[in-house]
């Protein structure tokens, strides 16, 4: 392809001069707001779906929880990544950060913001944007278990990625209860 061939291409594609992505996607942004201003009532209705989730342990363990996890993968995918944007981390702390997800912080940090939060609450990395953290302290404060957001988080196991984290929470639910001697 010549020179001038792909200099006139290239002029054709549209680029809005000064636009973040961020702002593009502000979709995204309006949702993640909702579910932060919201953090109590679906910290109700994830308490719920995580008793309803341990219920069907018996059913999971003996179907084998490998072969569940594809069906169970795709759902929590889309309702996790409409509500919290989330990038499947596999390892969901929502009810420990105000239903804000920390892995949308550009700098992927899980225990508290950087020293870099703008004076108006956004981020340092994309200005456009609030800041993940003043946002999960929001949240956090609607909560009933709000002091959770205090908890230092384990650095994050990159091998979980892409797994299902509720089906994770369920096992480890289900064994604590069997430990514990109570019924699963």
């Amino acid at each position: 392809m010549s020179f001038k061939r792909l200099r006139k291409k290239s002029s054709l594609t549209y680029r809005p001069a000064g636009t973040s992505p961020v702002r593009r996607g502000s979709l995204r942004f309006t949702v993640r707001a909702w579910s932060v201003r919201h953090a109590r009532a679906l910290e109700w209705l994830y308490r719920r779906f995580a008793g309803v989730l341990l219920k069907l342990h018996g059913l999971f363990a003996r179907i084998g929880y490998q072969r569940v996890e594809r069906p169970v993968l795709a759902v929590e995918k889309r309702v996790k990544g409409v509500l919290f944007d989330c990038r499947m981390c596999g390892q969901c702390v929502l009810s420990d950060t105000g239903m804000s997800c920390p892995m949308n912080c550009p700098k992927s940090l899980r225990n508290g913001p950087c020293g870099g939060v703008r004076a108006n609450g956004h981020c340092e990395v994309e200005p456009d944007m609030p800041c993940v953290w003043v946002e999960a302290w929001k949240g956090s404060r609607a909560m009933r278990d709000g002091d959770a957001i205090l908890r230092v988080q384990p650095a994050l196991d990159q091998s979980l990625r892409g797994s299902s984290a509720w089906l994770r929470a369920t096992a480890m639910s289900a064994a604590a209860k069997a430990s514990s001697g109570g019924p699963v």
